[in-house]
């Protein structure tokens, strides 16, 4: 019985150490390559057999969910740390897109399937962008009670926004200044306009 019990335990430790190991070598693949890339490149660099990758991640949006892990949660914190810090509730929207637009950058192609996942429930990525929808809804209503965001505007959009400013950055007709055109574009459509007649609403803490 003692011995079943460890050969169990070796099993499920081998297996934690072959899909960290897959993740690694995904990420590193992905970075250098886009998301397009082979899973069965992935699989021959990590020295395992394809099948040994689908038992652990059965499609690319399993493997690039996992690999978006560790960073939702550092995008979290940014949530938390911006929540809690800042009080004027158009910076704390302006700097919760930049966090977002960083998170959607994380590889080249990316946008792609993050856009697909809102129209796939059964994608494992749709759940985290409905929560970042949702995140940046509540940024957005608490500038738009300051009088600071345009009131037609939706967090939905923005997100989607967020998406297509990250894919066209990587557009062949893109420059070193098409970032923070596209960024400060965006920032037009749902900024209201600044006069010396500002909101006389009070800050308000995004909650």
């Amino acid at each position: 019985m003692g011995e079943a019990a460890a050969g169990e335990r070796r099993q499920r430790t081998d297996k934690q150490r072959n899909r960290t190991h897959i993740l690694e070598v995904a990420e590193q693949f992905f970075t250098e390559q886009g998301i397009t890339g082979s899973l069965d490149a992935i699989a021959k660099r990590a020295g395992v057999g394809p099948g040994t990758l689908y038992r652990h991640f059965p499609n690319r949006e399993a493997l690039l969910a996992a690999l978006l892990q560790a960073r939702d949660e550092e995008l979290e914190a940014r949530r938390v740390a911006i929540q809690r810090e800042v009080t004027d509730s158009r910076a704390a929207l302006t700097q919760w897109l930049q966090a977002m637009g960083e998170w959607v950058s994380a590889f080249d192609g990316l946008p792609d399937p993050l856009r697909a996942a809102l129209t796939e429930g059964t994608s494992p990525l749709a759940l985290t962008c409905q929560g970042f929808v949702t995140t940046t809804e509540d940024f957005l209503r608490a500038a738009q009670r300051d009088g600071y965001a345009n009131p037609g505007v939706r967090g939905r959009d923005l997100f989607l926004s967020t998406l297509a400013t990250a894919w066209a950055r990587g557009a062949a007709m893109a420059d070193e200044s098409s970032p923070d055109a596209l960024v400060s574009l965006m920032r037009t459509g749902w900024e209201t306009p600044s006069s010396d007649e500002g909101p006389s609403a009070p800050q308000a803490r995004v909650n």
